[in-house]
């Protein structure tokens, strides 16, 4: 485990809360990156900025590796000289700046980087993708799912590898995290009901979920508000406080997982449409959206 620099904010609820998070962070655990080995591929999460996420993906036959949302380049070279891989790539989830801007600073560190990306907005973009666009890492392979709601250009990025039986990863951004989903800040319910139930979700069930954020036990607060009788979601959230407690991620999740806590996966479940006053799935999203934006814990 290597300490990065930075406070573990994912223990803090909502922004008004300012007491509450001036004592939160005097008692926070500096954040820590980890490693999730497989024999196909290893992932190295890498704590950025206040709760962000970059992904370190290393090819494990070729040494190959692409960064994920490299929003503090040094972070990542560092990383890359520790792993010993030759850096080839960078994939962007969507444009906002604690994703896409550290891009260009990327880019000069190491010049010839490949940069993925859905929108014309993403920052030293070489290779605009569209849904199914799919390249391949070393051996491993990487199909570019496209998810518009959270930006209009956001691109999850799914990664295989052939008569593997390992799990596959996808890497999410702001579209699905633990838990929870990305604000509607450029779409509707229906593009967000599309891109979880009907792209992401259909994924197999044992697909590691690596996401944009750590927002967690916020999330799991509201997933607790939604369906209060929920018992995975009440032993998720004391697994989530320990974690974020040691300044530990609670990241990778599983599809499978996510189908069992996550309110905004849930939209079908009549738990989740009784606390809404809904019976469609789309509106249930629409509705559960609108109360976690306005959501005080």
């Amino acid at each position: 485990m290597i300490h990065s620099p930075g406070f573990d904010w994912c223990s803090l609820g909502a922004p008004v809360e300012v007491k509450a998070q001036a004592a939160a962070l005097l008692h926070s655990a500096v954040r820590k990156s980890s490693l999730v080995e497989q024999a196909n591929m290893r992932v190295e999460l890498l704590p950025a900025l206040s709760d962000n996420y970059m992904y370190l993906l290393i090819d494990v036959d070729s040494r190959e590796a692409a960064i994920v949302d490299p929003v503090e380049p040094i972070k990542v070279v560092e990383a890359v000289r520790k792993h010993g891989v030759k850096l080839t790539t960078v994939l962007t989830t969507h444009h906002h700046w604690d994703h896409a801007g550290g891009n260009v600073k990327m880019t000069k560190l190491m010049p010839g980087l490949k940069v993925y990306g859905g929108d014309d907005r993403v920052d030293a973009i070489t290779k605009k993708v569209s849904h199914s666009h799919s390249f391949k890492l070393g051996s491993l392979n990487i199909k570019c799912l496209f998810t518009p709601c959270h930006t209009t250009g956001h691109i999850c990025y799914y990664v295989t590898k052939e008569n593997s039986t390992e799990p596959p990863a996808v890497f999410t951004g702001d579209t699905l995290f633990v838990a929870g989903c990305g604000k509607f800040f450029e779409g509707t319910a229906e593009q967000m009901y599309r891109a979880l139930i009907e792209i992401l979700g259909r994924l197999p069930p044992e697909t590691r979920v690596y996401c944009g954020h750590e927002y967690t036990v916020s999330n799991l607060k509201f997933a607790r508000h939604v369906e209060p009788d929920n018992e995975v979601i009440q032993k998720k959230l004391a697994w989530a406080k320990e974690k974020c407690s040691n300044g530990e991620p609670t990241i990778p999740s599983t599809l499978a997982d996510e189908f069992t806590f996550n309110p905004f996966m849930r939209v079908k479940e009549k738990s989740v449409q009784d606390h809404v006053s809904q019976t469609d799935p789309v509106e249930t999203m629409r509705s559960l959206r609108k109360e976690k934006d306005g959501f005080r814990i």
